[in-house]
């Protein structure tokens, strides 16, 4: 099973240290650290656990650290700032890990772009030694970037020519999109496998700045302390983030706040709701953590039902208090649950809400519906239950209409009517409960069965879903997911993941001749060149 909730103090792979203002994640990963495997992590290459030290870095910086208002990321490896993804991890990974890998550490990569953004965080690459593929990748996702001019130190994208892959967490586009790279200059560089140094990396705008190595400590503490002193970050007293805690087993996975139930094919996700304090900080932390196991850990469960149980007042109250000022880091919790949804969106796998009496899909809960292929909602009551709850309802709040963005920036209500002005206009956010049958005319839900059909409804879309290929599943729902403008986000999940999901399954990449499996051998692989 993999770890996602590391403190800094159990880091292996990265040094964090804070000086007033700056934080300094210095890379020094051990080499014999792997995640999985018998590959070593040399010269500062990365596999999963790399990364998953790295975004909860990020995650204590924001929540626990609100002085800091600027991230120095460097290499404690002479000679090397960071090598990229490791090449005997990729070629020893099954390809759904290669994929999930890919996607976390996108994720990872934009919330840094995020916390720069909207937290006030900003992030310089200190870049002391050979930067390539995805540590150049890393590099790009910060504000700014500083090379040491060594007239030996490179920065490189090499993924293309030497291993037969692309640069698969964002590269080309923030070259293009972000760096405003030109097309042509960003095609050589691209397929340059040594790269670019010194001051034609400078003068092709891949880095922001050099200096010689006498003077380069002193140029990033400068640098540093500029983009400190250019932000502002909300004032705010530290949340403590106490270790997730979770119980597996062979058929459920268990939080506090937040169950699964595992079955063959599918699972069944409920978020329970109290009025406890700690619950949006903890259940969003939950809901976190339980996304990547299930995406890393069972990739065999295909279908995903998301169900909600407790009081709705409470889920109100629960809702309200994350525009509650006087709570501890509040907007860093906002943040929290907006990239928790996010990472649902981006989940792999048939997501269905059920709503039935008992439920609690209001607001912040109802996005979890919102960010569903399906929703399926009781029309009355479960007529032979000895207590029969009420009907099943809705309750949009102020949460549902743009607090909670989807990475095409769209709240999950403009994604779901896009093009459809009036649908929107129809709804607003009020005290009102909505019953099956108006949520069903106001377009907020896919089908109301009632009581006799209920079970069987679920259960024959579950099978249909069972007997589709996963793959034409997969495709189908990333497309029909994210409506109208693209961004920079969507084009990094939509062109790049799913191209590189492609790539990695061609015999050219992973096959037994491929780039992958002959790298470091000294024999050259043998490509297919048809073009397909």
């Amino acid at each position: 099973m993999t770890t996602f909730d590391i403190t800094p103090d159990k880091f292996r792979h990265w040094v964090f240290s804070i000086d007033g203002e700056i934080a300094t994640l210095t890379l020094t990963v051990d080499p014999a650290a792997a995640t999985f495997g018998a590959y070593e992590l040399k010269l500062n290459s990365y596999d999963i656990g790399v990364d998953i030290e790295l975004a909860n870095a990020i995650r204590h910086i924001r929540l626990t650290h609100p002085n800091v208002k600027c991230v120095v990321i460097t290499s404690g490896l002479e000679g090397t700032f960071c090598a990229g993804a490791n090449i005997r991890m990729l070629a020893a990974a099954d390809h759904s890990h290669k994929i999930n890998f890919c996607k976390y550490t996108n994720e990872t990569r934009l919330e840094i772009e995020e916390a720069s953004a909207l937290s006030g965080i900003k992030f310089l690459a200190a870049i002391n030694g050979a930067c390539s593929g995805g540590g150049y990748e890393l590099a790009l996702a910060c504000d700014h970037i500083l090379l040491v001019d060594d007239k030996s130190t490179s920065v490189s994208l090499p993924e293309v020519p030497l291993l037969g892959v692309l640069p698969g967490t964002g590269g080309l586009t923030r070259l293009t999109d972000k760096r405003h790279i030109r097309r042509d200059r960003a095609d050589i560089f691209a397929a340059k496998a040594e790269g670019i140094s010194g001051q034609e990396a400078l003068d092709w705008g891949l880095v922001d700045e050099l200096a010689t190595p006498t003077n380069f400590d002193d140029a990033v503490a400068h640098r540093a302390s500029e983009l400190a002193a250019s932000t502002v970050r909300v004032e705010a007293e530290p949340v403590h983030l106490s270790p997730i805690e979770v119980q597996i087993a062979e058929d459920r996975i268990d939080y506090r706040w937040v169950k699964v139930t595992l079955f063959a094919s599918h699972a069944e996700l409920k978020v329970f709701v109290d009025a406890d304090p700690e619950w949006l900080l903890r259940t969003a932390l939950e809901l976190d953590d339980v996304l990547c196991r299930l995406r890393f850990d069972y990739p065999d469960i295909g279908t995903l039902i998301l169900r909600t149980e407790g009081s709705i007042d409470h889920a109100t109250q629960m809702d309200s208090g994350l525009f509650d000022s006087t709570t501890n880091g509040i907007a860093e919790i906002q943040l929290l649950w907006k990239k928790c949804l996010t990472r649902l969106d981006l989940t792999a796998k048939t997501l269905v809400a059920a709503i039935e009496p008992g439920s609690c899909f209001v607001g912040i809960l109802f996005e979890l519906a919102l960010a569903a292929d399906r929703i399926f909602m009781l029309d009355g009551r479960f007529e032979d239950h000895d207590s029969p709850l009420p009907a099943a309802s809705i309750l949009l709040t102020y949460t549902n209409f743009g607090v909670m963005p989807m990475w095409n920036n769209l709240s999950r209500l403009n994604s779901r009517f896009w093009g459809d002005q009036e649908a929107l206009e129809a709804l607003s956010y009020s005290n009102a409960s909505i019953l099956a049958d108006q949520a069903a005319q106001l377009g907020l839900v896919s089908v109301t069965p009632d009581d006799l059909d209920w079970d069987d409804e679920l259960r024959l879309f579950i099978e249909e879903r069972s007997s589709f290929s996963a793959d034409a599943l997969t495709a189908m729902e990333a497309n029909l997911r994210f409506s109208g403008p693209e961004t920079m986000a969507t084009k990094i999940f939509a062109r790049l993941s799913a191209w590189q999901n492609w790539v990695f399954t061609r015999s050219n990449a992973s096959g037994p001749l491929g780039a992958l499996q002959r790298y470091g051998s000294g024999s050259r692989p043998e490509f297919d060149n048809r073009r397909t």
